[in-house]
């Protein structure tokens, strides 16, 4: 999926040309993978465009930075306000947005606190993540496992924890599938490469809780949250690997990913292989939210000035 470059990004409180957007070879960030970023989608609206939970992406932004140590000197408002800013600059919607905190160029060293902190939010168009279509990807279970408790903390999302999803992903390729499903280091289901889990059993939801060294991913919470709204049975508990094989239904949630159904995994076949009422069920709420084809019924849409090319559809 190449990057479609656009016309601005915003960099420490200012617009840029996009291609003036660079960092020094030598930048804390290239050594050391000193990074935490967020991925986030404006949908196309009736009228205009909305940022889907633009102030949970933010937020999120605030406590990754935060738990490495790396202050950032904006507020929530302020980096809410700078990506509807640099959207309605370059007048791109639908789109993806891509802000990042990063180490810039100071001093050498593993120790991050003596070189600068940038801030960069861009946005540019980006279509469906997981391949499959409306038919379902076919995934696998990783040989690599999710990073341990007490190693590299799970709940921040930063750079250097995607070197692990980049063995992941990069394996599933490989070997023919279109995306990886990793264990904790129990054994137990966590996550895809940049996706949460959600697996259905006899009408009841379930997906594992962030203790599994799962991302508390924001698609993941609306998935929740819409699960509970249509009276959806819901739990967050261990699921172990086999629970997958006999899954009524199994599906990724991101940001990227949307809501994406899985149609088999390590190749045998979920459910009768073709996405579920649940999953459908879900995912028209979901992108029925996200384009203004719903109600708005949870706050989650930050309205943009922008003419949309297109709707994104589920």
């Amino acid at each position: 999926m190449p990057i479609q470059p656009t016309e601005n990004i915003w960099r420490n409180g200012k617009l840029i040309p996009w291609e003036q957007a660079n960092i020094h070879v030598m930048s804390h960030v290239v050594h050391y993978g000193s990074s935490v970023f967020e991925g986030i989608r404006c949908y196309g609206q009736p009228s205009g465009a909305a940022v889907f939970r633009l102030p949970e992406h933010m937020q999120r932004l605030l406590d990754s930075a935060k738990i490495y140590r790396m202050p950032l000197p904006y507020s929530l408002d302020e980096l809410c306000a700078a990506v509807v800013d640099v959207i309605e600059a370059n007048g791109v919607a639908p789109c993806y947005i891509r802000p990042i905190a990063m180490r810039g160029y100071g001093e050498i060293g593993v120790n991050p606190t003596g070189s600068p902190t940038d801030v960069f939010i861009a946005n540019f168009p980006w279509g469906k993540y997981v391949a499959g279509g409306h038919g379902g990807a076919d995934v696998c279970i990783s040989s690599w496992n999710r990073l341990a408790p007490n190693t590299m903390p799970a709940l921040a999302k930063a750079g250097a924890n995607y070197m692990n999803s980049q063995l992941i992903r990069m394996e599933a390729d490989i070997n023919g599938y279109s995306e990886g499903i990793a264990l904790d280091v129990n054994g137990l289901v966590s996550e895809g490469s940049g996706e949460n889990v959600f697996v259905v059993r006899n009408g009841v939801l379930y997906t594992p809780p962030l203790a599994n060294s799962a991302l508390s991913g924001i698609t993941r919470d609306s998935v929740l949250t819409i699960a509970r709204h249509l009276g959806l049975p819901v739990t967050e508990q261990s699921i172990p690997r086999e629970l997958l094989y006999i899954a009524d239904e199994v599906f990724f949630t991101g940001t990227a990913a949307e809501v994406s159904p899985i149609r088999s995994i390590d190749r045998i076949v979920i459910g009768d292989g073709t996405p579920g009422a649940i999953t459908k069920k879900i995912a028209d709420e979901f992108f029925g939210i996200a384009n203004g084809l719903k109600p708005d019924r949870f706050g989650w849409l930050t309205p943009v000035k922008v003419n949309t090319a297109e709707i994104v559809s589920a």
